[in-house]
C-alpha cells in the first residue's frame, strides 16, 4: 500500500477566538506512506524541519500513528515514511498540528478506516490537547471548536473565495509552550467580554463576507496583551496591516507570526509588516495564502 497525505498549515485564534477558531491555509506539509514487508519504521524528511525532527519512532507523526492503532486495538509496522515540510516550525502556524492529523490519518488509512472523520477529530484533539489547529488541518476552512467532555464539538464554514491571510513570518522561534506559560490564571469579567463579543463578531464576519467588521473582531485581552511581550513591534505590526489596507489582524496560533486577512493590497500588507521587523533587526518573510477548503487530503 502506498499512499500521499496532504495537510494544510492553520492560523488559530483570530484574535479573540483563543483555543476555539481556526482556518486552513494554503501552505502545506506532504508526506508519502508505503508499507513494507520488514519491521519497524524508516523517516525521510526534507524542507522544513530537515535535520531537526526525529526521524524514527519519536517523530510525531509517527507517535501519533501508533496512538491511533492503540485505540483501535492494533500496531503499526513496516512503513516508509517521507516528509516534504513548508509549514515552518514553532512560528504559530499549526506545524505540530500537521505531524499529529497526518498520523491519525495515514493510521486510520493503514487499517482500512475503521474509525469516521469526527472520530479521528477526537483522536487527534486528545494528543494535541485542544482542537483549534487540528480542526482545520483535518476538515479544512474556518472551524469553530470546543470539548464536550471527551469529544470536540466542531462547526466549520467556508468564509468567501476573495479572503487571503497574509502571514508575516519572523526568524525566531517560539514555542507553544513558553506562549502559554506568559498568560495569568484569571481575567477580569470586562476583559472576558471583550474578548468573547468579539469572538463572535470575527466568526460572524468570516462567514458571511462582512469583513469591514474584523478590525474590531480581531481585538483581544486574552492574550494578545501579555504574549505581545515575546513578540518586538507586535501592536506597531497589527496597526501597520491595518492601515495598509487590512480588514484586520492579529497573533496567528501562539505566535510569532502575525497575520492580516484582507481582500486587497496583500503585497502592500506584508511588506509593511516585515518593515517594522526590518526597524528591529529581525529578519522576517511574508506570505499571501489562501483559505483551504479541503483540510487533510489522501491521494
Amino acid at each position: 500500500m502506498e499512499f500521499r497525505i496532504r495537510l494544510p498549515g492553520s492560523t488559530a485564534n483570530l484574535g479573540p477566538g483563543y483555543d476555539a477558531l481556526g482556518m486552513a491555509l494554503s501552505i502545506y506539509n506532504h508526506v508519502v506512506v508505503k508499507t513494507r514487508s520488514q519491521p519497524g519504521v524508516s523517516f525521510s524528511i526534507e524542507g522544513e524541519g530537515e535535520g531537526i525532527l526525529p526521524f524514527n519512532e519519536e517523530n510525531l507523526f509517527y507517535r501519533a500513528a501508533q496512538f491511533t492503532a492503540q485505540r483501535a486495538g492494533k500496531t503499526l509496522s513496516g512503513i516508509d515514511i517521507h516528509m516534504h515540510n513548508t509549514v515552518p516550525l514553532a512560528r504559530g502556524l499549526g506545524s505540530s498540528s500537521t505531524a499529529i492529523v497526518g498520523g491519525v490519518v495515514a493510521a486510520n488509512r493503514l487499517l482500512y478506516e475503521p474509525f469516521s472523520q469526527m472520530e479521528m477529530l477526537d483522536i487527534a484533539t486528545a494528543i494535541e490537547g485542544h482542537p483549534d489547529n487540528v480542526s482545520p488541518c483535518l476538515l479544512g476552512g474556518l472551524t469553530a471548536s470546543t470539548m464536550d467532555g471527551n469529544r470536540v464539538a466542531c462547526v466549520r464554514a467556508l468564509p468567501p473565495k476573495e479572503l487571503r491571510a497574509v502571514v508575516a513570518i519572523p526568524e525566531f522561534e517560539l514555542k507553544t509552550e513558553d506562549a502559554r506559560n506568559v498568560l495569568p490564571d484569571a481575567i477580569s469579567h470586562r476583559d472576558a467580554v471583550f474578548s468573547t463579543s468579539r469572538a463572535c463578531i470575527v466568526t460572524a464576519a468570516l462567514i458571511t463576507g462582512n469583513f469591514e467588521h474584523l478590525a474590531v473582531g480581531m481585538q483581544d485581552r486574552l492574550h494578545h496583551p501579555y504574549r505581545a511581550k515575546l513578540i518586538p513591534g507586535f501592536d506597531q505590526i497589527l496597526a501597520e496591516a491595518v492601515k495598509a489596507g487590512a480588514w484586520g489582524a492579529a497573533l496567528s496560533g501562539a505566535g510569532p507570526t502575525l497575520v492580516a486577512l484582507t481582500t486587497q493590497n496583500a503585497d502592500a500588507i506584508g511588506r509593511a509588516m516585515i518593515d517594522i521587523w526590518a526597524t528591529k533587526n529581525i529578519r522576517a518573510r511574508y506570505r499571501i495564502l489562501k483559505v483551504d477548503p479541503s483540510g487533510a487530503t489522501v491521494t
